[in-house]
């Protein structure tokens, strides 16, 4: 009897085994992973498309953006704020990121370019032919990035002051904190002329007008690099992610926002 008792409760707890096993397994699948990405945001358009199209084959995963000046994010990161993944608008910031040791150099990529332009309110950007035009009484008020935390500002900055105009604007210039306040100061007409990247200006050529793009022998090339924050606690996911952002497909989408693939050394 007791033999019987025994081979009873063995029994029993085996099924218990097998139920909570099957529970576990029902819980790891049905659990959500939130992956946040600090980006650029120049980058928010082309995005906030993708959010869409990758949770909808990626169902256990859900995108959250941070965007904003890659200055900024690169401070946020440095503090820990949550990310597993930073998108920059310069090498500058995914650098000192990697020289900290918060990405592996392994990890990092150049994913896209883009080009600086200058853009006005709608209707005004044939009188401003050339840069050299910005110092004309047409132009009262031109907006930039803050050059320290705002690469599309930074590469302003070089721009201007290649040409020799830097010192001579500082009384009309108005800094912004990313690339899309100085699109909203154009688009409202607060300001008379901005510098943007081109991907912002295609994304507004309704309210705004591309009067030129900058020279671009007279800044950096720039560059959008790629990382995996090394302190993720998602790193199967994220890396999924990773590498989806470099296939033939993410890149089209980029393209149809107007960015560049970086030429190959």
């Amino acid at each position: 009897m007791n033999e019987m008792k025994r081979k009873a409760f063995a029994l029993m707890m085996a099924i218990v085994m097998v139920a909570v096993l099957a529970a576990c397994g029902k819980n790891s699948a049905d659990t959500k992973v939130e992956l946040t990405i600090s980006a650029a945001a120049s980058l928010t358009d082309a995005l906030n498309e993708m959010k869409t199209s990758y949770e909808k084959e990626h169902p256990g995963v859900t995108l959250l953006f941070n965007y904003g000046a890659s200055g900024s994010l690169q401070q946020q990161i440095e503090q820990g704020a949550p990310a597993d993944l930073f998108l920059s608008a310069s090498k500058k910031n995914m650098d000192a990121l990697v020289e900290k040791g918060l990405i592996d150099a392994a990890d990092r990529v150049n994913l896209l370019s883009n080009e600086l332009v200058l853009v006005t309110p709608e209707g005004k950007g044939d009188s401003l032919g050339s840069v050299q035009y910005l110092l004309s009484d047409s132009v009262k008020k031109l907006a930039i990035g803050i050059p320290e935390s705002v690469p599309a500002g930074a590469y302003a900055k070089e721009a201007l002051t290649n040409a020799g105009l830097w010192d001579q604007l500082q009384e009309k210039s108005v800094q912004a904190k990313d690339v899309r306040q100085v699109l909203q100061y154009v688009e409202t007409g607060n300001v008379d002329a901005g510098f943007v990247y081109r991907t912002d200006a295609l994304q507004a050529e309704s309210k705004t007008d591309i009067a030129f793009a900058a020279d671009p022998d007279s800044y950096a090339s720039i560059l959008y690099p790629i990382g995996i924050i090394k302190a993720t606690k998602h790193e199967k996911q994220v890396r999924e992610l990773y590498t989806y952002l470099q296939t033939e497909e993410a890149l089209n989408l980029f393209v149809k926002y107007g960015f560049s693939l970086p030429k190959q050394p």
